[in-house]
């Protein structure tokens, strides 16, 4: 499968701006597949071929101006070529292919459809040539999807005609084997490289039977591409594979190739700098050359820094160096010249948030983009890295460099040492960058706001208790657990039931309300994974609680609250899973002033330079803290839009040391009308999946609402969610005894609207003997 980017103006001029080749045969969505762009595997008559029916094509359907994407599928046997797809719009692959050849396809299609003819609009990049001249790479880009699963365990992973991936992840490189292994470690999803899992069941095999093998690779799913690499490994040949797969052979040979050179050098008795270059040209991160040798990450780092062995950073340009390029779109590989222009300027570096996935979207490349954009107008030289081709930040016009490369430890120090910032920005891009920090600290980078010791601090159960009790700030009771002994102790002392989760996690990750020793034990077998330095954490769940969010900022003297958010699902559904009100609908006044307190108190007492969010819950008129998080929230993007202040923007500028009385944010915005977000969720592409929310996040964006009432407000967001609300028809009621008493009034309501109700034996019994009919 093929798809190239095309675009035509009113002049009948046609330009193709990019082949993109599926490394997945058809039959698999296209975003759900492994893509490389330019094509590889095509012959040049074919590209021909396929480049003469395409024109013919936009002028056939009649796009008079603008772009569309055409996609082909090519039978490998005979070369028979059919056009499968035309989308006369921008769409998923035109966004992957605006970032990788710098042609940005949305704006140049904007000028189009007002009347620009393409030699009429310059480019950006070059800012010598006109649109005219098609991109032209130097360089292989690859881009991975990124799955959700892990999230939706019953969920089928079978991947077919219909996307499933949440995110996509893209690197560029030098050759294929480059830019393949970057994109895979890009996805943040555990993987180093091209490397296979730490035990068969995360590679979802059940043994390493060569049958076995054989029946994975039929079934395409997130983890085939590393079968592939056991495959290779148990003695199944290219033409084994291919049979087993469609993937063209010429795909296979190149990871053959990676696979060889993987035992040669694991076999070397001693590394010389010449072996380490090649390896490094081969996309081969330092872990996996650490792990190949059996040492330490920092062991091979120190290795590769004493030969003298760093990447250079070579610019996207589009032009393949024939014109001088006027914007630093940068990458990395182990190549002779670096292209990386130094300015002399004061720096400053800014961790973007990776692929998007549940519990990590766009509200953090939000954060991001405004932090840019603020430091670019305060004189700063603004550096941003990031891997996700999907969002506004990996534009290149958003920051004085763009570094479009994983974030991971490496590349980040890498581009740290070069680039010697002021500091580096880590609290805005939600946990992949947090992530990072102790390994930047370590390395002596300079962490710009709050300090890692207070992300620790929020986290460390034990260190946070103590500054509970000290501020008298009241909490569930909790304990931390790194066994099932500890676990099952700590449960039968604070009393069923219990909220159990990870240490370190966004998005609710493996988190769980659990109500008796049973349900406990069968948690610890499947989703704990437990150590000394990251316990499960165990917290009395308060059931029937009204839950709340307050974002605040700091500058390290004064604090000032962004938004006290009220959430509207009950207790238990995870914070970025339940609709909210600003500002608060049902919360007391006194209560609502005791979170702005308690926030206040708690961004002083963890140092916070920044932004912070604090989750509350409010049951039988007591007020009890869920959650510190010292960093961007999720939230962040909503209470900016429904108070009207950047809150991001003034966050960076504090970063940098401005106070908050300068920039002229001083007190709390109580906006005169009400705004309502709620969440959006992927359960039309899950169906095997029970919809029924939980504390583990599963949605995948969010809408906002506004108006001059909460019913009004609330109407909007879920009209905007897609959310169509039914006037007529029956309602399905069934509860637990607990709360048949609490569901009578909305069933009565519901009834008394028309809608015909049915229930369970036990519950349509209750509602009969209260003179409902059901």
């Amino acid at each position: 499968e093929f798809e190239l980017e095309v675009m035509r103006d009113g002049a009948d001029n046609v330009v193709i701006v990019c082949s993109i080749e599926n490394i997945d045969p058809m039959g698999i969505h296209t975003g759900d597949s492994i893509t490389v762009a330019p094509a590889m595997t095509l012959t040049d008559r074919e590209y021909q071929l396929m480049r003469d029916a395409a024109v013919a094509v936009i002028r056939e359907i009649g796009v008079e101006a603008g772009g569309c994407n055409i996609q082909f599928a090519i039978n490998p046997s005979d070369g028979e070529m059919l056009v499968i797809e035309m989308n006369p719009r921008v769409s998923r692959s035109s966004a992957l292919a605006s970032k990788a050849t710098g042609f940005p396809i949305a704006r140049i299609g904007t000028k189009l459809a007002v009347g620009y003819r393409l030699d009429e609009i310059p480019n950006d990049i070059t800012g010598t040539t006109p649109a005219s001249f098609e991109p032209v790479l130097d360089y292989v880009v690859v881009k991975c999807p990124r799955f959700a699963f892990e999230k939706f365990r019953a969920a089928n992973p079978r991947l077919t005609t219909q996307m499933k991936s949440v995110g996509e992840s893209m690197a560029i490189g030098r050759t294929f084997k480059e830019a393949f292994q970057k994109a895979l470690r890009a996805l943040e999803i555990g993987r180093p490289g091209w490397t296979i899992a730490p035990t068969l069941v995360d590679d979802r095999l059940v043994d390493g039977a060569l049958e076995t093998l054989r029946a994975a690779l039929r079934q395409p799913t997130p983890e085939r591409i590393f079968q592939i690499k056991r495959a290779l490994l148990a003695g199944l040949s290219i033409d084994d594979v291919y049979e087993l797969t469609g993937i063209d052979p010429w795909f296979l040979a190149q990871m053959t190739e990676l696979l060889e050179a993987e035992k040669s050098f694991a076999a070397l008795p001693v590394i010389d700098k010449d072996v380490l270059w090649r390896m490094k040209r081969m996309g081969f991160s330092d872990k996996q050359l650490a792990d190949l040798r059996g040492e330490s990450e920092s062991a091979a780092r120190a290795r590769r820094i004493g030969f003298g062995i760093v990447p250079a950073y070579k610019m996207v340009d589009t032009c393949a160096g024939e014109f001088p390029s006027a914007t630093p779109y940068l990458y990395s590989s182990y190549d002779e010249e670096s292209e990386a222009p130094k300015t002399g300027r004061q720096s400053v570096v800014i961790l973007g948030s990776g692929p998007n996935r549940i519990g990590q979207g766009v509200e953090f490349d939000y954060c991001c983009v405004r932090a840019a954009l603020a430091l670019r107008e305060q004189g700063y030289e603004t550096i941003m890295i990031n891997s996700n081709p999907e969002t506004v930040s990996t534009d290149f016009d958003i920051s004085d460099k763009l570094y479009f490369e994983p974030l991971s430890l490496e590349h980040v120090l890498d581009i740290v040492e070069r680039e010697q910032p002021l500091g580096v920005i880590v609290q805005l891009g939600g946990q992949t960058p947090l992530k990072l920090t102790s390994g930047l600290a370590k390395a002596g980078v300079r962490i710009l706001g709050t300090q890692p010791d207070a992300i620790d601090i929020a986290e460390d159960r034990r260190r946070f208790d103590a500054i509970a009790r000290r501020l008298e700030i009241r909490q569930p009771e909790n304990g931390t657990a790194t066994s099932l002994e500890e676990a099952v102790e700590a449960a039968e002392r604070i009393g069923y039931p219990v909220l159990v989760r990870p240490s370190y996690v966004l998005g609710g990750r493996a988190m769980e309300i659990v109500y008796d020793e049973p349900s406990l034990t069968e948690y610890f077998e499947r989703a704990a994974q437990v150590s000394e330095d990251k316990p499960v954490l165990i917290d009395r769940f308060l059931e029937d609680a009204f839950e709340a969010d307050v974002d605040a900022i700091s500058d390290g003297e004064r604090v000032v609250i962004g938004g006290v958010m009220q959430h509207i699902e009950d207790a238990g559904i995870h914070s970025g899973d339940s609709a909210c009100v600003l500002p608060p609908y049902l919360i007391d006044e006194d209560d609502i002033q005791e979170m702005r307190e308690h926030t206040i108190a708690l961004a002083k007492a963890l140092n916070v330079v920044g932004l912070i969010n604090v989750q509350y819950a409010v049951k039988d008129g007591k007020v009890y803290v869920l959650e510190v998080n010292p960093r961007g929230s999720r939230t962040v993007p909503f209470v900016s839009k429904a108070i009207g202040v950047q809150l991001a923007a003034i966050a960076a500028r504090v970063m940098l040391g401005e106070t908050l009385e300068a920039i002229g944010f001083t007190e709390e915005v109580a906006p005169a009308y009400i705004s309502v977000k709620e969440a959006v969720f992927p359960f039309n592409k899950f169906r095997e999946f029970d919809p029924i929310l939980g504390p583990e996040m599963r949605s995948t964006g969010e809408v906002m609402g506004i108006s001059d009432s909460f019913g009004s407000a609330f109407g909007k967001a879920q009209l905007s969610a897609d959310n169509v609300l039914p006037t007529e028809g029956a309602i399905f009621i069934t509860v637990n005894d607990s709360d048949k008493r609490g569901v009578t009034p909305i069933a009565r309501r519901f009834y008394e609207m028309g809608f015909r109700l049915v229930a369970t034996a036990g519950t349509a019994k209750y509602l009969r003997g209260r003179g409902i009919p059901t």
